[in-house]
């Protein structure tokens, strides 16, 4: 089994993979995406989103790491994808999935959804820019209104050459709203013969067997059940006990030296607020601490609280 850490926009930066990875159970990264326009991007663009590429495009404790790309224009992403190899990324991953309206208006993301053609010619010449040796993949969603052209765009992509497909199972209309279709991703397999990676909806290791079930997908990507519960992945694949709240509370506390190493604590009050509010789904005591820290500005202020509680 293969578990791969999601692109997080605005949250899964290259500290969270860090502290995420070093906890264990990932056998790849995906980065926020790359967007891209009418230009080859300079090599601090790409720097930028993932520093990992000075370091053989893996994270420290070596989990390797994929550059993502979002955009519309076929040659113009098979330029930057070049670009991304060139600078070390570990293969490639083309984002058909963003439901964010700002993506989507302007043509990038799930948007593409509706444009089976489009996705084909994407897939395909990225998949000639970049060499053999490197992986092509894609994520998608199961649409962007309905379900009507899910097996079309699986197999637009699989015939155009992608290496690897990633499924979220839901449309964009749907968003992050429970349930997941898992059993949609089995009716796509039945048209491709790549590897299928399943994702959405897996909070725990009950999630994550049922959707193996019933998506016929023995490999998983985790997005937010991973910040819900950081050792997630590791429950999964090694039957490791769910992190305790004084264990959450010591990554808090690493992550504010991560962070405000990073960046000079610029994002970090946002980035600590976010974080919580994805493990209050699993910890009351998060819950208590975002009220607690929610109207605080200061980076240290906030890092001072937590060593206290």
């Amino acid at each position: 089994m293969k578990i791969i850490l999601a692109p997080m926009e605005g949250v899964v930066d290259h500290l969270m993979r860090d502290m995420l990875t070093k906890v264990g159970g990932f056998d790849m990264c995906v980065t926020e995406f790359v967007r891209v326009v009418e230009q080859v991007l300079p090599a601090r663009t790409f720097y930028r989103l993932c520093p990992e590429l000075h370091h053989g495009s893996k994270t420290p404790n070596g989990t390797p790491v994929r550059v993502q790309l979002l955009g519309q224009y076929p040659q113009w992403l098979a330029e930057n994808a070049v670009r991304a190899i060139e600078l070390g990324s570990y293969g490639v991953d083309l984002n058909f999935g963003c439901p964010a309206k700002t993506v989507n208006k302007s043509k990038g993301g799930a948007v593409l959804l509706q444009e089976p053609e489009t996705l084909y010619q994407i897939i395909k010449a990225v998949r000639q820019a970049v060499p053999d040796e490197h992986e092509v993949s894609a994520k998608i969603r199961l649409g962007y209104e309905d379900t009507s052209l899910a097996l079309e765009n699986a197999d637009a992509i699989t015939q155009a050459g992608a290496s690897m497909l990633t499924i979220h199972a839901r449309t964009k209309v749907d968003g992050y709203k429970p349930p997941a279709y898992w059993d949609w991703i089995a009716k796509i397999k039945q048209v491709t013969d790549i590897p299928i990676i399943a994702n959405g909806e897996i909070w725990n290791a009950k999630d994550a067997l049922k959707c193996q079930q019933q998506s016929q997908c023995e490999n998983i990507m985790l997005g937010r059940g991973a910040l819900a519960l950081p050792n997630l992945a590791m429950t999964i694949k090694h039957q490791a006990i769910p992190m305790t709240w004084e264990e959450v509370k010591d990554l808090l506390i690493s992550y504010s030296g991560y962070e405000i190493f990073g960046d000079k604590g610029r994002y970090y009050p946002n980035r600590i607020k976010q974080w919580l509010g994805y493990l209050k789904r699993q910890f009351i005591e998060a819950d208590v601490l975002f009220n607690e820290i929610r109207t605080m500005r200061d980076s240290q202020e906030i890092v001072d609280h937590l060593s206290s509680r």
